[in-house]
């Protein structure tokens, strides 16, 4: 039975409850009538009785209105002068013991622990009031077992109501921890893609715009494509801003990957060569058969380095592309020139730290070298032989 099943029959369990108890302490009145209580005590109890049962039912609202009725009905049943006359006879006193679970389970521990206290004092008074009414051919003793048994139930029942308060809590803090945790692998997700896709397409579509602002001859035509060339970039800048809000504190390691294979490697540089911008592939060995993470984080890194290039360098611009095949791993290898000069662009983005954990997800490393003649970075992944 399902979470959702059990709270549809909860209500109808509690009403049979409620009727059963409720016969029950009619057949009881009934035999105290007969053994000669007087009209008014059957009364009294009567009232104390639905007292009892308005109170276990307020309790779910009202935790502190309803369990303070169902203290007064047991008052009440208490003051009831007949012989041999105990609390615990009447059926519907369970009431109680009920209106205290539901106040365990509603209100802070603290207060819980003072509506035990109310209980346990209670308790004493009743059994005090039952040993000075005892009569003489009855020993004493009976009123502390009575009382021993009566202190078990309400506090187990307050200590059960108190583990399954704890245990309810506990799922929801479950539940609301992985609530967070999908949330933050889902902005994770939409970060790589916006930064693998959206990022790499603007920074080939202003360095293309920067190469024909060059290789124009008409000065109001360069002065237009330089007017665009550095909208893009503020585009671009935005778009890291963008990207440093959905970077969550603690990166997500199982992020959703972007289904990409090798064969889109020729096209992805084909894509961001331009007359100053020269993107060579190149591809050594026999390819094998690669983990989907280890294919992903090789044409990323790709994609990446050719990013970072194109920014970050004043073109002319070469960028060689190489991949090296062996049995146990792949070496992909993307070489720069350093161009005519770097160029600022404004502080340090994500993309690096997005393909190292790529590729330290796939089982590989990442080297970075910055020489005089530019960049060298350099990612070893395992093939499935290799592995």
């Amino acid at each position: 039975m399902t979470a959702s099943q059990r709270r549809s029959t909860w209500p109808a369990t509690t009403v049979a409850a409620h009727v059963v108890l409720a016969l029950l302490t009619m057949i009881v009145l009934a035999g105290v009538w007969y053994f000669g209580a007087d009209p008014w005590q059957i009364f009294a109890a009567v009232c104390a009785a639905v007292l009892l049962h308005a109170g276990a039912v307020v309790t779910r609202r009202r935790p502190w209105t309803g369990y303070a009725t169902g203290a007064l009905a047991m008052l009440v049943l208490v003051m009831i002068p007949f012989p041999w006359w105990s609390p615990i006879m009447l059926p519907s006193a369970v009431c109680f013991p009920l209106a205290l679970w539901r106040l365990t389970g509603l209100v802070p521990v603290r207060s819980s622990v003072a509506a035990l206290a109310v209980a346990v004092l209670g308790i004493v008074f009743t059994e005090w009031v039952g040993w000075v009414r005892l009569p003489p051919n009855l020993p004493g003793w009976t009123h502390l077992i009575e009382g021993g048994l009566l202190m078990l139930v309400v506090g187990g029942v307050w200590l059960a109501a108190l583990l399954v308060r704890r245990r309810h809590e506990a799922g929801r803090r479950a539940e609301s921890e992985r609530l967070a945790a999908a949330v933050a692998d889902e902005r994770a997700g939409i970060r790589r893609d916006l930064h693998d896709v959206i990022a790499h397409t603007v920074t080939v579509m202003i360095a293309r715009i920067e190469a024909a602002a060059v290789t124009t001859a008409d000065p109001a035509t360069r002065r237009e494509l330089g007017d665009i060339a550095e909208t893009g970039r503020d585009a671009h800048q935005g778009l890291r801003a963008m990207l440093a809000t959905l970077r969550p504190a603690t990166t997500a390691s199982h992020a959703r990957e972007v289904p990409i294979s090798f064969d889109a490697l020729p096209d992805l540089v084909a894509s961001a060569a331009s007359p100053l911008h020269t993107v060579t592939f190149a591809e050594e060995g026999e390819r094998r058969p690669l983990s989907l993470s280890a294919e992903v984080a090789a044409v990323r890194t790709v994609q990446e380095a050719i990013t970072n290039a194109l920014r970050h360098l004043e073109p002319p611009v070469e960028v060689a592309v190489r991949l090296s095949w062996t049995p146990a791993e792949v070496v992909v290898e993307v070489r720069d020139d350093g161009g005519r000069a770097r160029r600022g662009t404004g502080g340090q983005g994500t993309g690096l730290i997005g393909i190292e954990e790529r590729v330290s997800t796939a089982g590989g490393t990442l080297s970075i070298d910055d020489g005089d003649d530019g960049w060298v970075l350099r990612a070893r992944l395992p093939t499935k032989e290799g592995a």
